[in-house]
């Protein structure tokens, strides 16, 4: 199949990001001017809507009124896309010309393809980093996953803020969980459902994007404490919400305690806290689990190494 045959998707999920969209949205016209693009705005107030209004009167625009957190806000974005392959690119994010067509051909050469991640510079105060292929293993119950070499197609997640998927395939199976709110973990959650439901997720090092993180939104706008918390919240609401293998699940419930007994002597009372609102949250996730399993073909460890 040719990869122009795929009719292109870009949602934009911004909140209060007025000044990131004036530098990188050229930068995606310039890199795809005949995809759709979507800027999906979660309550912002800082005059984001009506300069993209008056700049780029083609952009469509979702306008939440009221916030929605990233999962639900790209939800609504995706919600109104027509493209058969849907690009998410955060505000902090400048595509290179001719990223795309490296992207839908991965698409192309394989229908089980449901995910492909873009290659990051990443740019922050240390200096430029490539990043956008993750690697994974299951080890004493919990999930640990990091930064990968570029080398390689396969990865253990396709980012949210730099990545495209299959539409009909997010509709399926009911797009990011909103769960995750207000960030962190929701992309690499989704990839889990694509993956465990079955499809493929791969890394694609042609398509080359920068990524600004010194100047994105979740830095600028929540306290590192806040931050560790949410994440350390939604690493168990990932947890609960996927382990469907008895020998992880065993693993698991005998290392939690550990695991916060060790946060206690060493008074990382993040993780005391986080562990505190997934609790909180367990009748959700049990749901989210049940909604999930009806797709689930895979297990956890043939996905991931004990």
């Amino acid at each position: 199949m040719n990869t122009h045959s795929f009719s292109v998707s870009i949602v934009i999920p911004n909140w209060n990001g007025k000044h990131l969209l004036e530098k990188n949205l050229p930068s995606i016209f310039a890199a795809a001017p005949r995809a759709e693009v979507i800027l999906a705005d979660d309550a912002s107030q800082d005059g984001s809507v009506a300069l993209v209004k008056e700049k780029y009167p083609g952009v469509v625009i979702v306008e939440n009124k009221h916030r929605k957190g990233f999962a639900g806000n790209v939800n609504s974005g995706v919600a109104r896309a027509t493209g058969e392959i849907v690009v998410l690119l955060n505000t902090d994010v400048r595509p290179e010309r001719g990223f795309l067509d490296p992207l839908l051909s991965r698409f192309s050469d394989d229908p089980m393809v449901a995910g492909v991640g873009c290659l990051e510079k990443s740019h922050d105060l240390h200096g430029v980093v490539l990043r956008g292929r993750g690697i994974a293993r299951w080890e004493k119950g919990y999930f640990i996953h990091r930064r990968g070499d570029v080398d390689s197609n396969d990865t253990a997640w396709v980012s949210g803020g730099s990545g495209a998927f299959r539409l009909s395939v997010w509709k399926k199976l009911g797009g990011m969980d909103t769960l995750y709110n207000p960030f962190y973990w929701e992309d690499i959650d989704f990839s889990y459902q694509l993956l465990k439901s079955g499809y493929r997720i791969v890394f694609e090092k042609q398509s080359v994007v920068g990524h600004f993180h010194e100047e994105g939104k979740i830095k600028t706008s929540y306290s590192p404490e806040d931050i560790k918390r949410i994440a350390y919240r939604n690493q168990f609401i990932f947890l609960w919400k996927n382990i469907s293998d008895p020998d992880i699940w065993v693993t698991h419930l005998l290392w939690t305690p550990i695991r916060l007994f060790q946060a206690l002597f060493n008074k990382d009372w993040r993780m005391i806290e986080g562990y505190g609102m997934a609790l909180v949250t367990l009748p959700a996730i049990l749901l989210s689990r049940m909604r999930a399993a009806e797709h689930w073909c895979r297990k956890d460890a043939v996905l991931f190494t004990l």
